[in-house]
């Protein structure tokens, strides 16, 4: 069976609760869509918690080098790494027990997008947070 994305329904019900995104695999660099699309997000009002080993801060938000050492709740978590390292994201997601993973665009590993639903999270892949939560608030 093929994972499926939410509905409308259903995205409609993160994003009215949605305040705060860890991004995993933030980029410094601002050419990197990472980067684009977290600093369109805070732009659009949303916090922005980067998740990047070795980097002390970017987009003006202090950065944590994994989802564990973020010491308050967050919406959603926004991955943009490789597929290959997915299953170990969502290992953490899990046991951190954090509500929804949200795999961008090019982000596609089923297998573990299934085992992210089928343990509770509300789970989205392969589109782009921004895209959708700039349609959604009529941005």
């Amino acid at each position: 069976m093929n994972f499926r994305n939410p509905d409308v329904r259903e995205l409609d019900k993160l994003f009215s609760a949605l305040r705060t995104v860890a991004v995993v695999g933030l980029s410094p660099k601002p050419d990197r869509p990472s980067h684009f699309v977290a600093r369109a997000l805070q732009k659009l009002g949303l916090r922005i918690v980067p998740v990047r080993p070795a980097v002390g801060a970017i987009l003006g938000v202090r950065a944590y080098a994994r989802l564990a050492d973020i010491p308050f709740a967050v919406d959603v978590v926004d991955v943009f790494r490789a597929p290959a390292e997915v299953p170990a994201l969502v290992e953490e997601c899990v046991n951190l027990k954090l509500p929804a993973l949200w795999l961008q665009e090019g982000v596609v590993h089923e297998t573990a997008a299934r085992q992210a639903r089928d343990a509770g999270l509300f789970v989205v892949m392969d589109r782009c947070l921004y895209k959708d939560y700039a349609a959604w608030c009529g941005a």
